[in-house]
């Protein structure tokens, strides 16, 4: 008697029993080499220390520059042991991924240049950051950084702009005592506070005293 054939549409021969409790062996996967960034399979328990600890330093860097102190914080949240940590951390500072002192630098020069702080508090930022002692003192000589007399001067300028044409003596002190505040939250000692308000009220009530008197030397003219 000849076998079935299943191509005819009979009954396909019966093969060998599965043994209770296995599993269909899954296929490879073909042209994948990884875990794709960013995706839950990356963060799965079965990927390599290493790649989990370079994945999430460089989506890091990529967003915006880091301390080595932010980064081993980022590791340590993402469970990568402290030695696997130290060891990313060491390759990058050796690729220049990873600098503390230039980070350091920019970071002054940016702050100061956009929010006017005085390097009190710049220092105060670089150190909540991990940034060491002696590299935020090497950031904070960079000759690049402006003056922070002029710095705070500029500042009071935009603040009181205006305010030496008010006659209103109470109004001139609460604009003097708000410019006043501004400097201290940006870190501003009491003696440059002090003398970059009063420089620029004596400016604004100098141009404001010259233009008084050419507005009255208008008035005395005859009429064309």
């Amino acid at each position: 008697m000849s076998s079935p054939d299943p191509a005819a549409g009979g009954p396909a021969p019966r093969g060998r029993r599965r043994p209770a409790g296995s599993s269909r062996r899954a296929r490879p996967s073909r042209g994948f080499d990884g875990p794709v960034p960013g995706t839950p399979a990356d963060a799965t328990p079965d990927a390599e220390p290493e790649s989990v600890a370079r994945t999430i330093a460089l989506r890091k860097l990529t967003v915006a520059p880091r301390t080595r102190a932010q980064l081993a914080d980022a590791l340590a949240d993402g469970g990568v042991p402290d030695e696997v940590a130290d060891a990313t951390l060491d390759r990058f500072e050796e690729l220049g991924l990873v600098d503390d002192a230039e980070f350091a630098r920019q970071w002054a020069r940016s702050r100061q240049a956009g929010r006017g702080l005085e390097r009190r508090a710049l220092a105060y930022e670089l150190r909540q950051r991990g940034v060491g002692d002696e590299l935020v003192q090497e950031a904070l000589d960079d000759p690049e950084l402006g003056d922070e007399l002029e710095t705070a001067r500029a500042l009071v300028r935009r603040r009181l702009k205006g305010v030496g044409s008010t006659a209103d003596p109470a109004e001139r002190e609460r604009q003097v005592r708000r410019a006043l505040g501004m400097l201290a939250r940006k870190g501003y000692g009491v003696g440059v506070a002090g003398r970059a308000v009063r420089e620029v009220m004596g400016e604004a009530e100098q141009a404001w005293a010259v233009d008084g008197s050419a507005d009255d030397a208008d008035d005395g003219l005859p009429l064309p």
